[in-house]
C-alpha cells in the first residue's frame, strides 16, 4: 500500500471520528438552559431590582440577554457574551434609566448554550413575563393628632393608606415600629421614644412601602418630653454574692478564669444575647390589640430599682462593669403570686440567663409584658390569660440578688417605662382614644 493511500485512510478515519463526536455532542445536549427572573410579576417600582439567572451544565452558556418592551418602546438593560462558555451567569437590572411609563411591561429573557445544535446556534431558551410598572409612593393620611411622647415611654399613631403595603410603620432612627392593618382598613402603630436617645435626636415619621418596593415618608404632630431623670446607681459587689450566684452561669461561660470574670461576661455577654432573644419575640405578636384598659400592677409591692437606672459594679472598690436596668424591680414576699397585667397571650415561659424564669406575655401591636426571675412558671407558651390571672411566682432566679419581680414592658422589642402603662389617665389620652379611630378597641 502506497503512502498515498495510507494517508488518505488516516484522514478518512479522522474525519469519521470527528463526525462521530460531533454527532455524539450534538445528541448530547439537547437541553436548553434554564432561566429565572425574580421578581417574575406583579408591581414593581422604577428602583427596585430585577434579578435574572441562566443555568446551563451541559455545553454552558453562550448569551444571555434582558428585553423589555411597553406600547412599542424598548430596551435591553442586559446583553452577555461569553467567549469561554459559563455553567451559571447572574445579573441585575432596573427600569430606572429606561424611561418607562406606569403601566404594563412586557420582559423577555433569552438564553443560549454553547452546543453545536441548530447550526451552531445552540440550543435557546426564551421566557416572557408580564409585570406591571408603578411608579406612585403610597399616599399616607394620618388620623390621629396630638401625639405626646415621654422619653423611655411609647405613643400610638393611627393612619391609613391608599394602597396595599409591603411594609410600613414609625420610623425613629434606624427603628422601624411596625403598623398593624386592622379590620376597618386602618392602621395602628405603637412606637418608643427610646430611653438613651436626646431629644433634639427624636424625630419619628411613618413611612410606607408599596408592593412595587415606592416608599414614601410622612410627617405627624408630636411632642416630646422629658418626664423622667433616669438614675445613676453604684453597686457593690461582696465576694459571697458572687459565690452564691455565679455557679447558676458554669454552663453558660465555662471558659471565665473566676466568679469576678464569670460575672463580668455574664452582665455583658449573657445579658446582650438575652436581649436579642426578647428582641426576637416581636415577629410573634398578634396584629390587634388583645388587651384593653390599664395594665395591673402586682398588688402590695414596693419599688426597689426603676427603669433605665444605669448601674456601675464595684469590686474591691474596682468599677469591673456596667448595665442598663430596663424594667421595674418590685419586692413583695417570698415565692408571691404574680398576675398578668393585661390579656394577652404567652409567648415565652422558660429560663433566660440573666433574668431566670421569665414570663412573656403578647398584648398585641408589638406591646408585651415580661415576668423575670420567677420561682416558678405557672402558665405555657401559647396559652391565653386574663388580667389579674396567676402566671407564676417571684423568686430569685437569674441575675437576682434576692427574691422579687423584674417588671419589664416592650413595644416592638424595645424595652420602655411601665409606668405609664399602670396609668389610667395616660392610656385613655394616648392608647385607648387612638385605638377607637381604628375601631380596635376589645
Amino acid at each position: 500500500m502506497n503512502s498515498r493511500k495510507v494517508l488518505l485512510i488516516i484522514a478518512l478515519v479522522v474525519l469519521g471520528i470527528a463526525l462521530a463526536a460531533g454527532l455524539a455532542l450534538y445528541y448530547k445536549d439537547t437541553d436548553a438552559p434554564m432561566v429565572a427572573l425574580t421578581p417574575a410579576s406583579g408591581p414593581i417600582g422604577p428602583t427596585a431590582p430585577f434579578t435574572v439567572t441562566a443555568d446551563d451544565p451541559g455545553s454552558g452558556l453562550r448569551s444571555l440577554s434582558v428585553v423589555v418592551t411597553q406600547q412599542g418602546k424598548a430596551a435591553t438593560p442586559v446583553q452577555l457574551s461569553y467567549a469561554t462558555p459559563e455553567a451559571r451567569a447572574e445579573a441585575t437590572f432596573t427600569l430606572e434609566q429606561h424611561g418607562f411609563k406606569e403601566g404594563p411591561l412586557t420582559i423577555q429573557v433569552r438564553a443560549a448554550d454553547a452546543s453545536i445544535r441548530g447550526f451552531g446556534q445552540g440550543n435557546v431558551r426564551t421566557e416572557t413575563y408580564q409585570l406591571t410598572l408603578d411608579t406612585r409612593a403610597p399616599v399616607i393620611s394620618v388620623l390621629s393628632m396630638a401625639h405626646n411622647v415621654n422619653r423611655g415611654g411609647a405613643g400610638l399613631v393611627a393612619y391609613s393608606l391608599n394602597e396595599d403595603a409591603k411594609e410600613s410603620g414609625v420610623a425613629v432612627g434606624e427603628r422601624l415600629f411596625p403598623g398593624y392593618r386592622q379590620p376597618s382598613g386602618v392602621y395602628l402603630c405603637l412606637f418608643a421614644f427610646p430611653w438613651d436617645m436626646a431629644i433634639a435626636d427624636f424625630k419619628p415619621q411613618i413611612r410606607a412601602t408599596d408592593l412595587a418596593g415606592n416608599t414614601r415618608v410622612s410627617g405627624f404632630i408630636f411632642h416630646p418630653i422629658d418626664r423622667w431623670k433616669f438614675k445613676n446607681d453604684v453597686l457593690t459587689l461582696p465576694q459571697s454574692f458572687l459565690d452564691a450566684k455565679m455557679p447558676e452561669f458554669e454552663t453558660m461561660v465555662p471558659e471565665a478564669a473566676d466568679q469576678l470574670d464569670r460575672f463580668v461576661k455574664v452582665n455583658t455577654e449573657i445579658r446582650e444575647a438575652n436581649a436579642k432573644e426578647f428582641y426576637e419575640l416581636r415577629t410573634t405578636t398578634s396584629p390587634v390589640p388583645l388587651w384593653s384598659g390599664a395594665f395591673l400592677r402586682m398588688p402590695n409591692t414596693a419599688p426597689r430599682a426603676g427603669f433605665a437606672d444605669a448601674r456601675t459594679y464595684l469590686f474591691e472598690g474596682k468599677d469591673v462593669s456596667h448595665s442598663v436596668h430596663l424594667g421595674l424591680d418590685l419586692a413583695s414576699t417570698v415565692a408571691d403570686e404574680v398576675p398578668a397585667a393585661a390579656d394577652g397571650k404567652v409567648t415565652k415561659a422558660g429560663y433566660v440567663g440573666i433574668y431566670g424564669n421569665v414570663v412573656v406575655l403578647d398584648h398585641g401591636l408589638g406591646l408585651m409584658t415580661l415576668y423575670a426571675h420567677l420561682s416558678s412558671i405557672g402558665v405555657e407558651e401559647g396559652q391565653m390569660v386574663f388580667r389579674g390571672n396567676p402566671i407564676g411566682r417571684t423568686g430569685a432566679t437569674g441575675l437576682a440578688g434576692g427574691d422579687h419581680l423584674h417588671f419589664g414592658t416592650m413595644v416592638s422589642g424595645l424595652p420602655v417605662q411601665p409606668i405609664e402603662w399602670w396609668d389610667a389617665h395616660w392610656i385613655k389620652d394616648n392608647i385607648a382614644d387612638k385605638l377607637a379611630l381604628a375601631k380596635a378597641t376589645k
